[in-house]
């Protein structure tokens, strides 16, 4: 493990940076701070593995690898060339190259990933290829060229340990990071009447069981030259699970979605703290001990249609949980907010706009209710 000092770039999703800020310094990240895009941070390769296991809101761990300057493609072969892509990268395992320019002289991104594939190739021996897991990236901004490498391979919200999935799923980092926001920390129960496949339920669960989210997958960190299996094997076996009281409930009127949500929370190892029951909106209490935080990411328009019906669902919604919940807080995503209103709920402020997939939606919550 060379470098001790490397610079780590956390990517959250869109609006979501300062809670995952807020997560890499609970963990202890050094120097964490939030910017455009994600959390910069620095430490070791052990704190990049670390980053890519237990944090919960990042969707890939970035490291930045070195840069130089090159104002032709000449000056970057040759640059390219003399870079120490062994002390990164192995000469038996395959790379993806990916570039991106822009306000530079090297204005041709596609010539530019050319030249470093040559000069990765030529210099270190190892084979280029469209789909290896490991991917480095370059780039060429105001003619300074700045390698990266994505240690994650898949995006960090495939835990791995999740094989059913409903319709319009939410992911588990933007569900991680959503609870935080409701200030969630694993001591309050969590209830979801629209729970779909279980997402934040089980994000719920792990968090309460000390379960580090990338437990049971692999991770393109793990194919460098700067790995050390025995070092890792000792981080991932030591993560200790605590034990909760709590039950974390879930429903939904859909049948096949409380047997996807139950399958995929014995998956995770969750399956003794969570309950999923078919019932409708309707139908929903609260459990028997401490109020805690209901989460819902309910349909909004732009996934199954018709407004009217919407705002008569949110309403209903809204009515139950005013008249049996009281004392629980309340978080709602939906992208839109006459439907949040619909709720007639004591809501605050609306959250940041965050990118779903292309759909813009906010984090609607209220206090304790009363």
């Amino acid at each position: 493990m060379e470098k001790t000092d490397l610079e780590i770039f956390l990517v959250a999703t869109p609006g979501l940076e300062a809670p995952l800020c807020a997560e890499a310094s609970e963990h202890g990240f050094a120097d964490a701070k939030a910017v455009p895009g994600g959390v910069s941070c620095r430490g070791n390769w052990a704190e990049v593995w670390r980053a890519n296991l237990q944090l919960r809101g990042a969707n890939k761990v970035l490291v930045r690898l070195g840069s130089f300057p090159a104002v032709h493609l000449a000056q970057l072969d040759k640059r390219a060339r003399k870079f120490p892509w062994a002390e990164f990268l192995r000469p038996d395992v395959p790379v993806k190259v990916e570039a991106t320019s822009r306000k530079s002289r090297i204005y041709h991104a596609g010539a530019a990933r050319q030249r470093i594939e040559t000069a990765i190739a030529e210099t270190l021996g190892a084979p280029i290829s469209s789909d290896a897991n490991v991917r480095v990236m370059l780039r060429i901004e105001k003619d300074l060229c700045t390698f990266s490498v994505d240690t994650s391979g898949d995006p960090l919200h495939k835990r791995g340990h999740k094989t059913a999935v409903a319709k319009a799923p939410m992911r588990e980092t933007m569900a991680a990071m959503f609870l935080r926001e409701c200030g969630f920390d694993g001591t309050q129960p969590v209830l979801d009447p629209m729970c779909g496949s279980g997402t934040f339920v089980i994000e719920a669960a792990e968090i309460a069981l000390g379960l580090f989210p990338g437990r049971t997958r692999r991770f393109a960190f793990e194919e460098l030259a700067t790995f050390d299996s025995a070092a890792w094997q000792g981080m991932r076996s030591g993560a200790q699970p605590d034990t909760t009281d709590l039950l974390f409930l879930g429903s939904d009127r859909n049948a096949g979605a409380i047997e996807a949500a139950s399958a995929n929370a014995e998956q995770a190892g969750v399956g003794a703290v969570t309950r999923f029951q078919h019932r409708s909106v309707s139908d929903i209490k609260p459990p028997e001990g401490p109020a805690g935080i209901v989460i819902v990411n309910p349909p909004y328009g732009a996934r199954i249609g018709d407004e009217k019906r919407l705002r008569s669902l949110y309403g209903s919604l809204g009515k139950v949980l005013m008249s049996r919940f009281h004392g629980w807080q309340v978080g709602i995503v939906t992208s839109n907010q006459s439907l949040a209103r619909a709720t007639r709920l004591p809501l605050l402020p609306a959250g940041p706009v965050v990118d779903h997939g292309g759909t813009k939606i906010r984090l609607y919550r209220t206090e304790a209710l009363p």
